[in-house]
């Protein structure tokens, strides 16, 4: 429905949705400003922080299409309207990840193909079999990852009401942190986005085995092999934060 309520104008779409896109390019201008006055930074060139830019991007874009509109759960909760998802016959989750979908988010995902294109193209890699198979891998593990960031933050806004700048910082923060290279991060820092909230494994772990980097934080080179099973217990674990917030929510009273 919403998607053909979008397409009824199309060429208000085509503008905001190029209007997205010119958006989240400016992330990249800044990165590039920076490679103005330096070579590298943490050790990695233009090319490679493009790719590690593009894996971000293109993983967070496919989730913010799909589960963005679950940002507005903590509404839905203060003003009771949460009760008209759960008389249909229909999936909770699949109905807030719908609310209001928009399809102009396919700006970033766009955007983020372009930009890994590009990288893929200067980068120096030794093109094995097993980097082959570990890109498309990383990005849609690394996209499940977030996934189960954007649930787990909307659970939590059952018992909080309204914490979608708390979800934010996770989701857009995270991005934002996994667009730089682990090495200009204290090592405390890569430890904690590595084995409390493994953003991590959306991109730098793949990554630096596809770049032919040594790991920041002395762990096995093959760790980045591990990102579809951390995404299928991040997955898991939010299913079952889900699903206890679910359980918890009591209406207005009204």
């Amino acid at each position: 429905m919403w998607v053909r309520s979008t397409m009824a104008y199309r060429t208000s779409f085509l503008i905001m949705t190029l209007g997205n896109i010119a958006v989240t390019a400016l992330d990249f201008v800044v990165i590039g400003l920076m490679f103005t006055h330096v070579d590298a930074l943490g050790g990695f060139d233009l090319a490679e922080m493009a790719f590690l830019y593009g894996t971000s991007s293109v993983a967070f874009g496919l989730t913010d299409l799909f589960f963005g509109s679950t940002e507005r759960i903590g509404r839905r909760v203060r003003d009771g309207t949460m009760d008209t998802l759960l008389v249909r016959p229909v999936p909770v989750l699949a109905q807030v990840a719908a609310d209001r979908f928009a399809l102009r988010r396919i700006g970033r995902v766009i955007q983020g193909l372009a930009l890994l294109g590009w990288a893929l193209t200067e980068v120096e890699v030794d093109w094995t079999w097993d980097r082959v198979v570990l890109l498309p891998l990383m990005l849609v593990s690394g996209a499940a990852i977030f996934a189960s960031v954007f649930v787990a933050g909307a659970a939590f806004q059952f018992w909080a009401g309204d914490a979608a700048e708390v979800q934010n910082s996770f989701t857009y923060g995270g991005t934002t942190l996994l667009q730089y290279p682990p090495t200009i991060f204290t090592a405390d820092l890569v430890r904690a986005v590595t084995f409390v909230l493994p953003l991590a494994f959306v991109n730098w772990f793949p990554a630096l085995y596809v770049l032919g980097r040594e790991q920041p934080i002395g762990l096995p080179d093959w760790i980045g092999f591990c990102a579809p099973l951390v995404a299928a217990v991040c997955c898991a674990l939010a299913g079952l934060a889900w699903r206890a917030g679910l359980r918890s929510y009591r209406s207005t009273g009204s």
